[in-house]
């Protein structure tokens, strides 16, 4: 058994790595495993490869959880900013994309290349290929036992993600460590992921995949007005990413098609002004036509002239446009979630220092928490500011 270590980490991804070379820079014995050939995966396929590293504007309305006031803490003490001027350290080229998300010019590798090299350089263990088969306390030390024998600290740090996107090695172990401790897992569900529609409406919108809108999408508790995408299965793109982290199984939302007009005082100026014009002549010069067409169709819009289109029947054209229902199916699930909502329960962790209320020596940080952010860049920002905050409480043996 190796037990000369002050800490040992679980999980190479994003928290993982950020927290090993920050507490080994305070002089921290660290060993961090991952049962991965690769590390940080997920920030690999981040933002089409080129990593959507934090987000300009992240403070703490854009994260969800349980407890909306845990994250603030970790937020505050490591910002955007912190981070940036690591990545500028190392000269890694970004750019501002939209919304305040910054990408890597070149690749995401650079992103992971940077937190190995800062590993390296301040002599924090980075051990991939390694299975966690058993974790237990015993003499104010955990005993990691693994697929490459036993390792011994009297801290551990849980950063081993939630269950989104399988197929890049997600698992459960990190919310069973929770468990096997003492602490409560809030239900976990997929979040920031496509939705499929029912049989019917995929049918109907089938022919559209492909096509981008921007719009509106929102309910009771939140609104994105970004683009939405068509696909075969149903619908996707960041409003609809965005609005499936806030939206549960049976529900319905809406989206406004037309988030930059007012269709009813358009369509009533058109009718005064150029009456023989068709109602789905006037769609076609807002929208693709391809659109247009099956969207009319299914509304069942009338094909005729202006002048002919009464009061009313304006009125629930424009009414449709502005807040057309989209009640899904449901959603692609894990394998194309972009994170997983839910998790430990913040009520039983500090904000502080991402410590556990109820065990000694052991934290939490990353998706495996009760706290997730907004698509572009927040879920990183959540990942680097956990980190360092726990990376600033850990205690080393020697002193």
């Amino acid at each position: 058994m190796n037990t000369n270590y002050d800490v040992i980490m679980i999980g190479a991804g994003a928290a993982g790595l950020h927290c090993a070379w920050q507490a080994a820079a305070r002089g921290l014995r660290v060993l961090l495993l991952d049962h991965a050939k690769q590390a940080g995966k997920k920030i690999l396929i981040s933002g089409g490869g080129r990593c959507n590293f934090t987000n300009l504007y992240a403070s703490p309305e854009n994260y969800l959880s349980e407890n909306p006031h845990f994250c603030k803490s970790a937020l505050s003490r490591y910002t955007q900013w912190d981070f940036i001027a690591l990545v500028e350290k190392h000269g890694i080229a970004y750019h501002e994309k939209t919304l305040g998300q910054l990408f890597c010019d070149d690749s995401a590798k650079a992103i992971v290349r940077m937190l190995l090299d800062e590993c390296a350089a301040y002599g924090a263990r980075v051990q991939l290929r390694t299975e966690i088969t058993k974790v237990v306390w015993q003499d104010q030390r955990y005993t990691v036992s693994t697929s490459q024998g036993e390792y011994s600290a009297p801290q551990l740090v849980v950063a081993c993600g939630g269950l989104s996107m399988p197929k890049l090695g997600a698992t459960p172990l990190g919310y069973q460590l929770a468990e096997q401790f003492g602490h409560t897992v809030l239900p976990v569900r997929a979040g920031l992921v496509p939705f499929t529609l029912h049989e019917r409406d995929k049918e109907a919108y089938s022919e559209l995949s492909g096509l981008a809108l921007d719009v509106t999408a929102q309910n009771d508790r939140a609104s994105f007005k970004e683009a939405m995408l068509f696909t075969h299965r149903g619908l996707s793109g960041p409003a609809m990413l965005q609005i499936s982290s806030y939206w549960l199984p049976g529900e319905t939302f809406t989206v406004d098609l037309l988030p930059q007009l007012d269709s009813l005082a358009e369509l009533q100026r058109l009718r005064a002004e150029r009456p023989k014009l068709g109602l789905r002549s006037v769609l076609q010069q807002w929208f693709p036509k391809r659109f247009a067409q099956t969207f009319a169709e299914q509304q069942q819009w009338p094909d005729k002239n202006l002048a002919d289109c009464s009061n009313a029947l304006l009125e629930s054209v424009a009414t449709k446009l502005h807040a057309w229902p989209v009640k899904p199916n449901g959603t692609e699930g894990y394998r194309t979630a972009e994170v997983t909502l839910g998790g430990v329960d913040t009520d039983q962790l500090s904000s502080k220092t991402m410590a556990s209320k109820h065990q000694s020596g052991l934290y939490f940080i990353g998706e495996v928490v009760d706290v997730t952010g907004w698509l572009g860049g927040y879920n990183f920002q959540w990942a680097w500011a956990s980190a360092h905050a726990c990376a600033e409480a850990l205690t080393s043996t020697n002193q």
